[in-house]
């Protein structure tokens, strides 16, 4: 067992990860089709896995949902307040913020995702679910897996993480 973010975990264990922006939006967004169904259905099963969400995602998907009318201001409010009692959450630090400008400078990824990705690093998480980073790379030690399967459905690791 090691200590992670004042947390112990065990070696064993699956890897800790996070759920970008993206996934979060998705799973309110019924316009989306299959994408709502599978981020429904990831961040329902992730709460029940070492996720941890960053307070930039919580965040970014309130500004969005809203500014996109996609679900009304109260219902958005009470989801980004569901994601924060059920999942535990990470705080940008000053050398998360230091770390992605040095991202951003280097063209590896915008300063908002290099941020989530700091951000959740300093949490112990060395996966991230998105849509948005390229697939199979890593930024900040953490490595970018896109969990949507190119003909629909979810990728076997996500199904093996989320313990389907």
């Amino acid at each position: 067992m090691r200590s992670l973010g004042g947390m112990m975990r065990n070696e064993s264990a699956s890897p800790r990860f996070t759920l970008d922006t993206n996934l979060l939006v998705y799973s309110v967004d019924s316009a989306a089709g299959l994408r709502h169904d599978l981020s429904a259905e990831i961040a329902l099963w992730a709460v029940r896995q070492d996720c941890w969400l960053t307070f930039q995602a919580v965040s970014e998907f309130y500004a969005a949902v809203t500014r996109k009318r996609i679900v009304p201001a109260n219902i958005a409010a009470a989801r980004a307040n569901d994601w924060l009692t059920a999942f535990p959450c990470a705080a940008v630090s000053a050398e998360a913020v230091r770390k992605a400008l040095a991202d951003a400078v280097g063209r590896r990824a915008s300063y908002w995702d290099a941020l989530l990705v700091a951000t959740a690093a300093e949490a112990g998480c060395t996966l991230v679910l998105t849509e948005d980073l390229a697939d199979r790379t890593t930024l900040s030690g953490v490595e970018i897996h896109n969990p949507f399967m190119r003909g629909g459905g979810l990728t076997r690791r996500v199904q093996r993480l989320l313990k389907l």
